[in-house]
């Protein structure tokens, strides 16, 4: 009896499980890419003629950072103006070309310019996630597949680390590290296809019809007037109460922000670190 109340109130989690998978895929390829130099950087050096030079080889690591950064900048307007399907895409695209460009390269600015490229993507793609997920999720199980985000992005460090074993061993096998990220940008591209659009987007956008039909998939259909309602009632609520910019930095705003970025840049200190 009581799984039957608790299912006429939560809809199902598995409807949107494989779309919050495909969306943190994102988050998997900015982990794979902060850690994909770090076993093979030596046999980079190497092969390219920097051997030695300790600026160079910073730069090689460092370089996606700085595109990551810029990205990061025009990523919530990207999600915003094209949506979060087409910015997971947008996002796929420079890390598909660095991969290939990295990959194929012989020389130093060759490595860089790939490095960028697939910068640009890591700064887009995980800040399209925290939307996405956030937004596609029933709200009974956010929380939990709020954490696949970073859970994805530790995978990704992994498994960029446990690639790079042999780079010692196989001659040029740092090529194959690069040329292996571009699988799971490739499969995030194609797979948005598939996945469902944030309703929330599409009802921003005056999209309500489609907005329905994309929580009928993500919820089911006993949900979508109670969700379309919350979303209403959101909207309603939420115009009083507009934010400007540049209230972040001062009053009641400054502090949650300063939290929230500051536990966020310790995170992140942690993982460089290792």
């Amino acid at each position: 009896e009581t799984l039957l109340k608790e299912s006429a109130v939560n809809p199902s989690w598995r409807l949107s499980l494989p779309h919050v998978l495909t969306g943190v895929i994102s988050s998997f390829l900015f982990g794979y890419h902060l850690g994909v130099v770090n076993e093979p950087l030596e046999s980079i050096s190497l092969d390219l003629g920097f051997s030695g030079n300790s600026l160079a080889e910073g730069l090689v690591v460092s370089t996606c950072l700085g595109g990551a950064f810029l990205g990061s900048i025009v990523s919530g307007s990207i999600a915003d103006a094209v949506g979060r399907r087409r910015g997971f895409q947008l996002s796929a695209l420079p890390m598909i070309l660095g991969a290939f460009l990295s990959a194929r390269t012989e020389s130093l600015e060759g490595m860089l310019l790939g490095r960028f490229l697939v910068g640009l993507g890591m700064g887009v793609g995980p800040s399209v996630a925290s939307l996405y997920v956030t937004e596609v999720s029933p709200s009974f199980v956010r929380g939990t597949y709020g954490s696949f985000i970073q859970i994805a992005t530790c995978l990704g460090l992994v498994s960029s680390l446990l690639i790079g074993i042999p780079t010692k061993e196989i001659a040029g096998w740092w090529r194959v590290c690069f040329w292996v990220s571009a699988i799971p940008a490739a499969i995030l591209a194609l797979a948005m296809e598939f996945c469902a659009e944030s309703p929330q987007w599409l009802h921003k956008k005056g999209r309500a019809a489609e907005a329905e039909a994309e929580f009928e998939k993500l919820l089911g259909g006993l949900h979508v007037k109670s969700a379309m309602a919350d979303l209403s009632k959101s909207d309603r609520g939420d115009e009083p109460d507009t934010v400007k910019f540049s209230e972040l930095f001062y009053g009641r705003h400054f502090r949650v922000v300063l939290i929230g970025s500051a536990l966020y840049a310790l995170v992140w200190t942690k993982t460089w670190l290792i």
